[in-house]
């Protein structure tokens, strides 16, 4: 038996459509602990990983773990109908093979998204040595890629011991955006060894969705690696992306 309660519907919605951003159709996986995701896009050069302990939650009950397939679109389309200050709640009904989510306000909505079956493992965990470390306000990350978005389809970044260059280039213009300690926004700053590297600006876009969960994001990559995305969400949770790297001679 599983249910759950979240007491602001529109949390869980930006959490939902932090995760559709780049999944259509994946496998929640529910335990005593709470609700974890991890999925690979279509394309497989990109991951999300989804956690939100059981604390997370005014009430939560779970007996036993289990794994239910859901099409996440279709919950982000009832999760959208909730109101400010609605409360959202969760459970399976193993009978009819559903996942029932009912939004609490004035009135009391159920809507049942019937479950579906998903083939394949869940990916591992993503292991990989980063030699930097950013934290940074997760607004100036994302007015920074919407700025990057409009010159290019790529973003670089370029960290050196004294600053985090954040650069792109197209036919019409170039951007560059430099981070130094002394920036308000950038919170912490850790290079390990200097680095370079590339990435699609319609996947990090997409990742932008987060930044209605959390305040500030923790950015890692290295030369030539993913680049890993961590937005601490609400009571302990987190949503983290992965972003394979753009390989290109010069940039």
């Amino acid at each position: 038996m599983f249910t759950a309660k979240f007491e602001d519907a529109k949390t869980w919605q930006a959490l939902i459509s932090a995760i559709s951003a780049l999944v259509d159709e994946a496998n929640f996986e529910i335990s005593p602990k709470g609700l974890t995701l991890r999925a690979m896009d279509p394309s497989r050069i990109a991951m999300v990983d989804f956690e939100l302990p059981k604390g997370a939650f005014s009430e939560y009950k779970c007996d036993e773990e289990t794994k239910i397939g859901v099409n996440l679109d279709e919950i982000e389309k009832i999760v959208k109908r909730a109101a400010s200050g609605n409360s959202l709640e969760l459970s399976v009904d193993h009978e009819s093979n559903k996942l029932v989510i009912t939004l609490l306000g004035r009135t009391r909505r159920s809507f049942s998204v019937a479950l579906i079956e998903l083939g394949g493992e869940r990916p591992p965990t993503l292991t990989v040595e980063f030699g930097v470390s950013v934290k940074i306000t997760a607004d100036t990350l994302k007015e920074i890629i919407q700025d990057a978005d409009i010159i290019s389809d790529f973003v670089a970044l370029n960290a050196t011991e004294s600053a985090l260059v954040i650069s792109a280039r197209g036919d019409t213009g170039n951007l560059e955006v430099r981070l130094s300690k002394e920036d308000e926004a950038l919170l912490e700053y850790k290079v390990k060894q200097p680095s370079k590297s590339l990435y699609a600006l319609e996947y990090l876009s997409d990742m932008m969705k987060a930044v209605a969960a959390s305040d500030t994001v923790q950015v890692e990559f290295g030369e030539g690696t993913p680049i890993k995305l961590v937005f601490t969400v609400t009571n302990g949770g987190h949503i983290i992306y992965y972003l394979a790297p753009r390989v290109e001679d010069e940039f």
